[in-house]
């Protein structure tokens, strides 16, 4: 397998007037530093203003799919680790989730997932080129919860727009939140956009590939209520 170039340090984040996510100081584990100084510098791909090859980051030809915002971690190594035909990339701006992804890359051998550690707007932007993935995952993004800090939610028509013309024909993109009003608002934006069709008549069934997070097996334990939504490009 061809490993990516060298480690970089991530790109500064750019200064802009609305975000999508909070860049939170969270505290480093001793196992997720060692995973970033040994893992960081074969899976994590440095930010770049320029297109990436794909199959050359990755070392093969197969499935591509991004996936947005992973947090920890926890479900696209389990989803990795199902599908080993298909090759992940994730994008996460947050140092801790990085190295405890990196950290399940290591304990399960997994050869199929690569890092950004950067903006995912940036990313999209400048380093996928239209139409060349397969999928895209966002699961669970920051609800943004205040009426007023609605405007900083990361599923807007001019992002999901963005999204789409990433998609192959026939690719899909798969959201999914425990938040009621944002998963209306999902369904709203998502079937507004001309290049996506509803693989449903509203909400979809959670499908097999993605894991129960423990924080979703504790909201429905209590009764919550969680939502997928998968369009794909027409």
């Amino acid at each position: 397998m061809t490993d990516p170039q060298d480690q970089a340090e991530p790109a500064a984040l750019p200064r802009r007037s609305v975000r999508s996510f909070v860049l939170r100081a969270g505290r480093m584990g001793t196992g997720q530093a060692r995973a970033l100084e040994e893992y960081g510098p074969r899976f994590l791909i440095p930010y770049a203003p320029a297109p990436l090859d794909l199959d050359a980051a990755f070392g093969r030809a197969a499935a591509k799919v991004l996936e947005i915002g992973f947090g920890m971690g926890d479900s696209t190594a389990t989803i990795a680790a199902s599908q080993p035909g298909t090759d992940y990339l994730g994008v996460e701006v947050h140092t801790p989730g990085v190295g405890a992804l990196l950290k399940r890359i290591g304990e399960g051998n997994l050869g199929n997932i690569r890092i950004v550690q950067h903006d995912a707007v940036e990313v999209l932007d400048h380093m996928i080129a239209d139409a060349s993935l397969d999928g895209i995952h966002v699961f669970f993004p920051d609800p943004w919860p205040k009426k007023k800090h609605h405007k900083r939610r990361l599923i807007q028509p001019a992002f999901v727009a963005k999204l789409a013309s990433k998609l192959k024909p026939g690719g899909y993109l798969h959201l999914a939140t425990d938040w009621e009003d944002y998963a209306g608002q999902m369904l709203e934006v998502l079937s507004d956009e001309a290049m996506l069709s509803n693989t449903a008549k509203d909400f979809s069934p959670r499908p097999d590939y993605r894991p129960l997070t423990k924080f979703e097996k504790r909201g429905l334990r209590l009764g919550h209520g969680v939502w997928d939504l998968i369009f794909t490009r027409v």
